[in-house]
């Protein structure tokens, strides 16, 4: 049973560890700058965004990412960002980093009601590093050096609407297919593309205390038509000295994989994640936590996937919309 819960755990990260930085649940933490690049500047307060994420505490070596994200407007309509990330996996890691220019449109009138188009561009460089020094045997292919690197390049293109309550993203990220001929063979394919769709709306209750978030998020991997979707609740509460929130996600895959348990009878299962998580904002300080448990049958660990954001805002605050938007406001 181990063995086939783990070749169905690592065939779900090969398929993540196509991405260039792989997409988790930490947009929910006030953090849709790492998705969209169109988000660079949308906020009224420039952002710093710190993410730590580690997997299953029981694995050696198990899979870890860390971010670092800036972003900030420049003028009425230019935005400008940069991300750096370290993702590990075992032997095998990777260290990026990227520059964003964004433009926002603004159709109201005024600053006080929203309705906002932006656009973003995103490019960066991304180092593979394959650590062998414990190995006993040596791939060919990559050679017998004790650190094995490569560098390569992509892109990520994206646009958001927000009007009023309601808001929407679409983003296409690593545009640039990419052969990388150190680590991968001709059977590994150089196509990272990946299409992102996500929406929500918030709804104010309580005399504007309390507001609450269905949103959704839609991935598709365009080599081999991987899909998954993301259903969000997020619920705010302002106090006084900030505002805070908790939510629930859960995210279902669309293709599944085989497995069986005695040799004879296969079955199939989705890959399952459920994400509580809660964050705080105080007064310009942000602090969020979510932990993702999966839901299958086979699974290599029980322990989940913890994630830890930590946020600042700063500089001079533009004009407050008359909207409860927290990703804006």
């Amino acid at each position: 049973m181990f063995i086939f819960s783990l070749f169905f755990l690592s065939t779900a990260k090969r398929a993540e560890a196509q991405e260039v930085i792989p997409t988790y649940s930490d947009y929910l933490m006030d953090n849709l700058y790492l998705l969209y690049p169109s988000m660079a500047g949308a906020s009224n307060y420039n952002q710093i965004r710190l993410t730590a994420r580690q997997q299953w505490f029981d694995v050696d070596d198990a899979p870890n990412l860390q971010t670092l994200s800036v972003n900030g407007r420049l003028g009425d309509k230019i935005g400008l960002g940069s991300i750096f990330f370290r993702d590990e996996n075992g032997y095998f890691s990777k260290l990026g980093a990227y520059a964003t220019f964004a433009y926002h449109l603004m159709f109201s009138r005024d600053n006080v009601n929203l309705n906002q188009l932006s656009f973003g561009i995103s490019g960066g460089i991304i180092q593979h590093r394959l650590d062998q020094s414990e190995f006993t045997v040596y791939d060919p292919i990559i050679g017998n050096n004790d650190i094995a690197t490569d560098f390569f390049a992509n892109m990520d293109v994206g646009m958001s609407y927000y009007y009023m309550d309601f808001y929407a993203h679409v983003a296409v990220k690593n545009i640039i297919s990419v052969e990388r001929d150190l680590f991968y063979s001709d059977a590994v394919p150089s196509n990272q593309r990946k299409y992102l769709a996500s929406a929500g709306y918030v709804f104010d209750f309580y005399r504007n205390d309390w507001g609450l978030e269905p949103s959704f998020l839609f991935q598709l991997r365009e080599l081999n038509s991987q899909a998954t979707i993301d259903a969000n609740i997020k619920a705010y509460k302002d106090f006084d000295i900030g505002q805070g929130w908790i939510g629930l996600s859960y995210r279902q895959a669309f293709d599944g994989a085989e497995y069986t348990r005695t040799g004879d009878e296969i079955q199939r299962q989705n890959l399952r994640y459920i994400t509580p998580f809660l964050g705080l904002e105080f007064k310009q300080f942000i602090i969020g936590y979510t932990f993702s448990y999966q839901m299958n049958t086979m699974v290599l660990s029980n322990n989940g996937f913890h994630q830890l954001t930590l946020g600042y805002n700063f500089g001079e605050s533009r004009q407050r919309y008359d909207c409860h938007c927290p990703a804006i406001n």
